[in-house]
């Protein structure tokens, strides 16, 4: 059924234009319409991660559920996680339309969104409304005319703090105008301090701890990704999420489309954003969690990803082309992985093409 709902939604979703077919699929997503995905547990699947359980390690990526509409409606997909935002203070509109694409020859998408969203207080009443236990982490950015960038971070671990399972700091959109300057290393400092001082002063009040992400961008010097290394370390980050979207347009078969500003996702990226991945989990080290993101469109790109260093991976654009079915496809598929490779756990294949991908030129 799940095969045939694809087939006729990406045909009848196709007909519009990528932003408005998006706003079908979350009101879809709202009435019930799609079907539930029921997958038997695998207990190889589960996952302790940043002292989080997960029932599987695909989790749906930030961007598709900005206002926190529907994350229950997104695990019953069978979603192992769901990641809403990136949410800022302030609610904005974002950069004109249009400023979403599909490059359907390469099964890519650029968006040039720049952090539309309803703002902190529309996605907290959400939030507040949620029944299940599933985890649910937080996306927090900065509004784009904020005069104080790291304050707006601040504030969203403050205002979340009592719905988010984890929070990821997006410091590393390409569509919002330097944004991707808090990754240099001084900046990011500062930032990281903040942000953690903050959750740490939540954590003593609430008596929980919530642990805290950093989102960074493939498109990296070596150095960069020293830097960033260095200073997650240092600051006790609770984790990585590798990568955003790339600006990069190498290898592309739509060209008119590539003109297009903003980033590129889904499956062009698979091998720069992999690469990338595994390049920081060498500089890391294996203990501190990485979440891969970054075309992933199967069982098989999904537990490359986790060959190359991941211990969680989330995915967002091949939903575009595979339709809501993809999460479920993914996790019956990693069982049947597991069952070919005669492991365990997931987890036990980690690291095993890390040297492959982090040998890689991006």
């Amino acid at each position: 059924m799940i095969d045939a709902f694809r087939d006729l939604g990406r045909r009848g979703l196709f007909l519009f234009d990528p932003e408005t077919a998006h706003g079908m699929s979350i009101a879809a997503l709202k009435s019930g319409l799609v079907p539930t995905c029921r997958l038997k547990a695998d207990p190889r699947l589960r996952q302790t991660v940043a002292g989080l359980d997960f029932a599987n390690p695909i989790g749906m990526a930030a961007g598709f559920d900005k206002n926190a509409e529907v994350p229950e409606a997104l695990l019953r997909l069978g979603f192992g996680f769901t990641e809403i935002g990136t949410v800022t203070p302030k609610a904005q509109a974002g950069n004109p339309r249009p400023r979403i694409f599909r490059l359907i020859e390469d099964e890519g998408v650029i968006n040039r969104l720049g952090f539309n969203n309803e703002g902190h207080e529309a996605a907290l009443r959400r939030l507040q409304a949620v029944r299940s236990g599933g985890i649910i982490g937080v996306n927090i950015g900065a509004n784009k005319d904020s005069a104080d960038r790291i304050a707006d971070y601040v504030a969203g671990i403050r205002r979340f703090y009592s719905v988010a399972r984890y929070f990821t700091a997006n410091i590393s959109s390409p569509n919002t105008p330097g944004l991707r300057d808090l990754q240099g290393r001084e900046s990011l400092a500062v930032l990281l301090s903040a942000v953690l001082a903050a959750r740490d002063e939540e954590a003593a009040k609430a008596g929980k701890r919530i642990p805290v992400f950093l989102k960074i961008a493939p498109d990296l010097t070596e150095e960069g990704m020293d830097d960033i290394a260095a200073e997650a370390l240092s600051h006790a980050l609770d984790g990585l999420i590798v990568s955003n979207t790339t600006l990069s347009r190498d290898g592309l078969k739509d060209q008119r489309q590539a003109k297009e500003a903003g980033g590129l996702s889904g499956k062009p990226v698979f091998e720069k954003s992999t690469a990338v991945l595994a390049k920081m989990r060498r500089r890391v080290g294996s203990a501190l969690p990485i979440i891969g993101v970054g075309g992933v469109s199967s069982a098989e790109t999904a537990l490359e990803k986790i060959k190359a260093g991941a211990d969680l991976v989330q995915l967002y654009s091949c939903m575009v082309y595979e339709g809501p079915g993809l999460a479920g496809q993914v996790v019956s598929g990693l069982s049947k992985l597991i069952d070919r490779e005669r492991v365990g756990s997931i987890r036990d294949l980690r690291d095993t093409r890390l040297d492959y991908w982090a040998n890689r030129n991006v």
